[in-house]
C-alpha cells in the first residue's frame, strides 16, 4: 500500500494571492510549443529546458533521442522535462551528491518554479522519494495540479514571480541559491577556488584606445628621458687641493 502524500500548507499567506505582474525586461520569457514559428525557436526552447533543469548542459549531458522526439512532435515539453529528470546526468549530479531533503528542494525549484514552503513540505516530498524512488517522485511533481495549472504540457518551467513589486530586490536565481553540489562535495572537489591577481586589469573600450601616432604612446619614453641624469664632475674644495703634488716639478 502506497503512503499518501503528507499534507502541507504554505507558511505565508502571500502565496495564495494571485499576483498582478506588468510585463518588462526582468520578467522571465516563456518558452512554449504553442507559438513556435521556426526551427530556431525550437532550439531556444530546448536550451531553456536544459538551463532550467541542468543549469548548463555539456555535449555529454545532452539527450539527443529526447530532443528528436520533441522536434517531431512525438512527446510534449512535459515529457521532455520528465526525461531530463530521469537522465543519468541529473541522477549523478543532483541525487547522488545531495541528501533527500536537498534533492527535493532543488527539484521543486526547477520543476514547480518556486521555493519550498516549509520543512513539512520538504519532509512530505522526501517520503515520496524514499517510497517511490526518483521516477515516482518526478511523476508526482509533473502530475500535480500546481504544475499543470502553471505550465501545462507545452511550457518549459521557469522561476515564477522572481521580481516582486513590494521589494527593492527580487529573488536570486535557483542555480545561484541552490547549487547542484552540497557543501561536503564542493569541499571534496576543491571549489570554489580563489584566484588572486597581482596586476589589476582594466577594460578600455576600442574607441578609447590610443591609435598609431598618438602622443600618449610615447609618454613613458619621454618620462624615462627626463628622469635620466648625466655624469657630473665631483665638487672639490680649493682647501683640499695639494698644489705641490699636483704641479709637476722641473728638474
Amino acid at each position: 500500500m502506497a503512503i499518501p502524500l503528507l499534507e502541507y500548507k504554505p507558511s505565508c499567506p502571500n502565496t495564495r494571492v494571485e499576483g498582478y505582474e506588468v510585463p518588462g525586461d526582468e520578467r522571465p520569457k516563456n518558452f512554449t510549443t504553442e507559438n513556435l514559428l521556426s526551427r530556431t525557436d525550437m532550439d531556444d526552447l530546448i536550451e531553456a529546458a536544459y538551463r532550467q533543469i541542468f543549469f548548463h548542459a555539456f555535449k555529454w549531458d545532452r539527450e539527443p533521442f529526447l530532443e528528436s522526439q520533441l522536434r517531431n512532435g512525438q512527446i510534449t515539453v512535459r515529457d521532455f522535462i520528465r526525461g531530463l529528470l530521469l537522465s543519468k546526468t541529473f541522477y549523478n549530479s543532483f541525487y547522488e551528491k545531495n541528501s533527500n531533503y536537498r534533492f527535493v528542494e532543488q527539484c521543486v525549484q526547477r520543476v514547480l518554479g518556486r521555493d519550498i514552503y516549509n520543512q513539512r513540505e520538504k519532509i512530505a516530498w522526501s517520503i515520496v522519494v524514499a517510497t517511490k524512488g526518483i521516477k515516482g517522485f518526478a511523476d508526482a511533481l509533473l502530475n500535480s495540479d500546481e504544475y499543470l495549472e502553471n505550465f501545462g504540457y507545452d511550457t518549459v518551467p521557469y522561476q515564477r514571480r522572481r521580481n516582486l513589486a513590494s521589494r527593492e530586490k527580487g529573488e536570486l536565481p535557483f542555480n545561484i541559491k541552490s547549487p547542484r553540489y552540497d557543501a561536503y562535495y564542493r569541499g571534496i572537489l576543491g571549489f570554489p577556488q580563489i584566484v588572486w591577481q597581482n596586476e589589476v586589469r582594466r577594460f578600455v573600450p576600442q574607441e578609447k584606445k590610443a591609435k598609431a601616432g598618438d602622443p600618449s604612446l610615447y609618454l613613458d619614453m619621454a618620462r624615462s628621458l627626463g628622469s635620466a641624469r648625466g655624469t657630473t664632475p665631483p665638487k672639490v674644495s680649493a682647501m683640499n687641493i695639494n698644489i705641490e703634488a699636483s704641479v709637476p716639478r722641473r728638474r
